[in-house]
């Protein structure tokens, strides 16, 4: 393949709205964060902002790395790059830590920062499946050939990070999975059927511990409770969810204004993580937040689109797996906080506060980017040729 000549640039859309949201994600960890950061940390309200910011710019020089590096060299570095993600994840089940509360680990600790294995995993697997569904071509509508090989690689892959426990990114990686699966060519019937085995699968992980353990507390199964009705327990299990909502009650149509939200004050206690979309609802009200939520999804659409055009086909099953990962994770969390599925606590992308899953996303988005810059040269050189045959 000819090299891409540097003058050919990036989709500046794509670009603008990368940069948009992740601002705007910086600006509302700052709104939602200010008050508990300055009570955690002798007045400083800036910390978790400043971690954050720190956390982007690293994530913008790796975007704009990815954007000017060809996707036909990273093809050669992905097999390492997955069996490298294996081991972190591998890693983090001895000597990673996180949630105290259930049991959950699921960060590295590397001094200034945490990394969380399963943001990578999330790129890795994405990255793999275009390779592998490239390299089998219509084998992959065949079962044993070509479809059974790729699930094991996404089992081996979920398993590690449902060992952790973290159903949430297991959750995103698979449907995710399936997504490229889907659009490199699998049957329908084939994804019909396993999605109706994943389903029974996450049902039987869900209640697994109630079955072993019947006299002990299941939180998974607590998460399903709380959704149908979190006003059953209203000081524990439902508290957070029940101050998400009254944050949405709270703005209204027009909103509190920036810095105005209420239930940030020590009421949501991951107000400027998980439940940042809440603060957001109550802060800008119904109709900006849904003008945020449609520049999200233009955002989305237009990194498949730009992936969909590409006429390489793991150029194109890589952008799309991308932004999949990042659209279904979106739709988790948002799903999530207005409690219409059970809380899984996952962030939304470029928006909450989280340096690994940011980090990871600006670096993904930046490879879609790098994509984009092919297809323009793609279309250049369609473009001469046209001209160069109706001249001749």
């Amino acid at each position: 393949m000819a090299k891409r000549p540097l003058r050919n640039p990036p989709d500046y859309l794509f670009l603008f709205l990368t940069v948009a949201l992740t601002a705007f994600g910086l600006l509302m960890v700052y709104s939602a964060s200010s008050v508990v950061s300055t009570f955690n940390h002798k007045g400083d309200s800036l910390y978790y902002m400043t971690k954050q910011a720190m956390a982007v710019g690293l994530g913008f020089a790796l975007m704009l790395f990815f954007m000017n590096f060809h996707y036909s060299k990273l093809r050669k570095l992905i097999f390492p790059f997955w069996l490298g993600t294996l081991g972190l994840l591998a890693l983090v089940l001895f000597i990673g830590n996180g949630d105290k509360q259930f049991g959950a680990r699921s960060w590295i600790d590397l001094g200034p920062f945490n990394l969380q294995p399963s943001e990578l995993a999330k790129l890795a697997i994405t990255l793999y499946l275009a390779v592998v569904i490239t390299n089998k071509g219509d084998k992959l509508q065949q079962f044993k050939k070509g479809l059974f090989p790729c699930l094991v690689i996404i089992a081996v892959t979920s398993g590690f990070i449902l060992l952790q426990p973290d159903f949430g990114s297991a959750a995103i990686l698979i449907l995710g999975a399936f997504a490229v699966l889907y659009a490199g060519g699998m049957r329908t019937r084939h994804l019909l059927a396993l999605g109706g085995l994943a389903g029974g699968a996450m049902t039987l992980y869900m209640l697994l511990p109630s079955i072993l353990h019947p006299n002990e507390a299941n939180y998974r199964l607590q998460r399903f409770q709380t959704m149908r009705n979190p006003w059953n327990d209203p000081t524990d299990t439902g508290y957070q969810m029940i101050n998400s909502l009254y944050a949405f009650g709270h703005g209204g149509f027009t909103g509190t204004g920036i810095g105005g939200s209420i239930q940030k004050l020590h009421f949501l206690t991951q107000a400027y993580s998980d439940f940042i979309f809440a603060v957001i609802g109550e802060e800008l009200g119904f109709f900006k937040t849904a003008l945020f939520l449609l520049v999200y999804v233009a955002f989305i659409w237009r990194g498949i689109l730009i992936s969909l055009r590409n006429p390489d086909k793991f150029a194109s099953l890589a952008g799309v797996g991308i932004m999949m990962m990042v659209g279904i994770q979106a739709l988790i969390n948002l799903l999530g906080v207005t409690n219409t599925i059970p809380m899984t606590g996952v962030t939304l992308p470029l928006i909450s506060y989280g340096g690994s899953s940011v980090m990871v996303t600006l670096m993904s988005l930046g490879i879609v980017l790098g994509i984009s810059r092919e297809q323009v040269a793609s279309a250049k050189s369609r473009t001469r040729s046209a001209a160069v045959r109706q001249s001749g």
